[in-house]
């Protein structure tokens, strides 16, 4: 990157008391500038520990809402307001009601991969890395599992003491990994460990090697003896895969694992948002507080 603009951007960060958080599925030179880099579960729960007031989200939009949710004296700025995530707007508030009404012992248990709105109306938050564990805990037979059919369905066939109701919601970028291809992989890298995000089609999981949030599937690649890997979830990931693991080989199943949302976010983008200090994240107090609980009991559940 460009030093220039790198320094541009630590002055701007001191000048407006500002934290840059990214998503491991953002382009790598905007991974590279940031102060933090995760997935959702990770960011979520550091969004309330930053000491910092302005919180620069490169993500898309449910990310910089829920750090709103939790940070609501904290001013949450996204580096593009367009960049959204389909899936979060796969279920509605009237399904969730619908539900509701025919299972009197259910949970509804949300992704956070959701709008707050979504949130409000739910009764506990999850994300890929803590969602088998904050479902166990539950007291309730019946889980409604929103947005995504792909990951309820996996963690279904975790907790099979618990009758799921599924959402017809998915990820497309995870949907088009299809299984065909990732035997063609295997065919080509027989070697090769395949590492799985949840968000996958059941088909997909049932032939990976290992299933996994984001971070964990970095965690399992850097910790693991193997020098070579098929990674079954978005291209951004390799950026944080190569760094840490300089000497090994990371492979994809198809061209289309790509999130045109996460890859709107660029520098420039960050450094007009820093100067700027918008588009902030904005959301009516009462969809706030009520958005918060579900949150709130995540983070107290999934320890």
């Amino acid at each position: 990157m460009d030093e220039r603009l790198a320094e541009r951007i630590r002055q701007l960060k001191e000048e407006k008391d500002a934290v840059i958080l990214a998503h491991y599925y953002v382009d790598g030179e905007v991974q590279e500038i940031a102060d933090y880099v995760g997935d959702s579960y990770y960011l979520s729960k550091l969004a309330t520990k930053v000491k910092e007031q302005v919180i620069l989200f490169c993500g898309v939009s449910f990310m910089g809402e829920s750090a709103k949710i939790l940070n609501p004296g904290k001013k949450v700025v996204m580096a593009d307001a367009c960049a959204d995530c389909p899936m979060a707007h796969m279920v509605t508030p009237e399904r969730i009601a619908e539900v509701r009404s025919e299972y009197e012992d259910v949970a509804v248990v949300c992704y956070v991969n959701s709008t707050a709105e979504i949130k409000a109306v739910s009764d506990v938050c999850v994300t890929s890395s803590n969602a088998i564990r904050v479902v166990k805990r539950l007291a309730q037979k019946h889980i409604f599992f929103v947005p995504d059919e792909n990951l309820g369905r996996y963690v279904a066939s975790q907790v099979p003491d618990k009758h799921f109701i599924f959402n017809d919601g998915f990820c497309h970028v995870h949907k088009s990994i299809e299984a065909e291809a990732v035997k063609e992989a295997k065919r080509l890298h027989p070697d090769a460990p395949v590492l799985t995000h949840p968000e996958c089609t059941t088909d997909v999981l049932e032939i990976s090697d290992f299933i996994g949030s984001t971070s964990e599937i970095i965690d399992y690649a850097t910790k693991d003896d193997r020098t070579e890997y098929i990674i079954c979830t978005e291209m951004g990931v390799f950026f944080e895969l190569m760094q840490k693991n300089p000497g090994k080989r990371f492979y994809t199943v198809g061209h289309r694992q790509f999130c045109p949302n996460m890859k709107l976010i660029t520098i420039d983008k960050v450094v007009e948002a820093l100067e700027k200090l918008e588009p902030e994240m904005v959301l009516a107090e009462d969809v706030r507080e009520k958005a918060f609980a579900p949150l709130q009991k995540m983070l107290e559940l999934a320890e």
